[in-house]
């Protein structure tokens, strides 16, 4: 797989592709990462990419023209999948990051000031992403926590395919809590289940412990299509008003 991000920043860029684990992945060959200033190709001479908008709001906006010309000589003949990060995209999901990981090469556009032309993502864009109701300066910290939640899905990148199975979102349950030594810290002890040596009653208090997890934390993600009667009796323990 190859993702490139087209940004006004590419060091800031580079700098989260080239570390730990997308950094090794990175390096082993597992995926292909390229960052490209959008200021390269600007036609102005002082490199500017933005300019004032059509209305009465203050601030600058990033012009559709480089953008486009970046996204047309980094996308030449291949077939793309292009990402504009906003907070006006649909929220991203560990659903999407595994969609995305087994799909096409991707292009992440980051933008930056007060926004970008609405021409050139109607123009390029094949999906808009937001990471949460929330505004940041520019797309970069969106685009970096794009490209790590699809890497860590391709083959190779983590040791095994359960490192990602297991963890919050992926089976639609938050993950069950996790303990290492030492056995006792600060007067608290790791779970006596852990220590016994039981698998299958160790996987049974995991999938528990997970159930109430997310009845306590994140209701809204219980769906009772996924659940049976023995876990809907385990988060009634927690709501229990749920489903009645």
């Amino acid at each position: 797989m190859r993702i490139d991000i087209l940004t006004l920043f590419p060091e800031l860029v580079e700098s989260y592709l080239s570390e730990s684990i997308v950094g090794r992945a990175r390096e082993k060959g597992i995926f292909e990462a390229l960052s490209h200033n959008i200021r390269d190709y600007t036609e102005d001479k002082h490199r500017r990419v933005d300019d004032t908008p059509y209305s009465e709001r203050q601030g600058m906006l990033m012009q559709a023209e480089p953008i486009f010309r970046c996204h047309q000589a980094v996308k030449g003949s291949r077939d793309v999948h292009t990402v504009f990060v906003t907070p006006a995209g649909k929220p991203f999901t560990q659903k999407r990051a595994v969609e995305l990981s087994k799909g096409k090469d991707i292009i992440i556009i980051c933008g930056h000031y007060e926004g970008v032309d609405e021409r050139v993502i109607e123009e390029i864009a094949d999906e808009e992403i937001s990471l949460g109701d929330f505004v940041l300066t520019g797309g970069e910290l969106p685009a970096l926590c794009i490209t790590d939640a699809v890497v860590r899905m391709l083959d190779g990148v983590l040791s095994r395919p359960d490192c990602y199975m297991d963890e919050s979102h992926y089976s639609g349950l938050l993950e069950y809590p996790q303990y290492t030594r030492p056995e006792i810290w600060h007067n608290k002890r790791v779970p006596e289940i852990l220590l016994s040596g039981h698998h299958q009653n160790i996987e049974k208090w995991r999938h528990e412990q997970s159930l109430i997890k997310t009845a306590q934390k994140r209701p809204d993600m219980l769906k009772k299509e996924n659940l049976n009667e023995e876990d809907i009796a385990i988060i009634r323990k927690v709501l229990p008003d749920f489903y009645v």
